[in-house]
């Protein structure tokens, strides 16, 4: 039996996360995508455990929708918040913050973005190791 670490199986349609914009494994979906009459995204994102996105914001907002595991969500200047399957946060446009999963293990939620023509994403720099272990706390 190979002791080699394997990279965890991506959720069935998802692709991978750019690494530019995220520490450690993430996976993304895309239910619905940009260019259609609402005008909105809507992304599957499953973060494998200890993975998250970078700083970023949105120039619409956004609203996250937990489906399954557990996660972070934090606000820049706030304290993060543990998340849950069938909870959600509205994030208002232009407010910079990260999500991702706990150590332990994914996190999967659903990512609204309205009014994608303004920009789905402004990507800041990543969450250092002790921001995220700050989290835990």
């Amino acid at each position: 039996m190979s002791h080699q670490e394997q990279l965890p199986s991506a959720p069935q349609g998802a692709t991978q996360a750019p690494a530019d914009n995220f520490t450690g494994v993430a996976w993304v979906k895309m239910l619905v995508s940009a260019g259609n009459p609402t005008d909105c995204t809507v992304g599957d994102v499953t973060f494998e455990a200890g993975a998250r996105n970078n700083w970023h914001s949105h120039p619409s907002g956004q609203i996250l929708v937990v489906t399954a595991g557990s996660g972070y969500y934090q606000e820049q200047g706030q304290p993060a918040r543990l998340l849950h399957p069938g909870e959600a946060v509205s994030i208002a446009p232009g407010v910079v913050h990260w999500h991702g999963a706990t150590a332990n293990g994914r996190f999967t939620h659903l990512a609204i973005n309205p009014g994608a023509s303004n920009g789905v994403a402004d990507w800041g720099a990543p969450v250092t190791d002790e921001e995220y272990q700050a989290a835990h706390s």
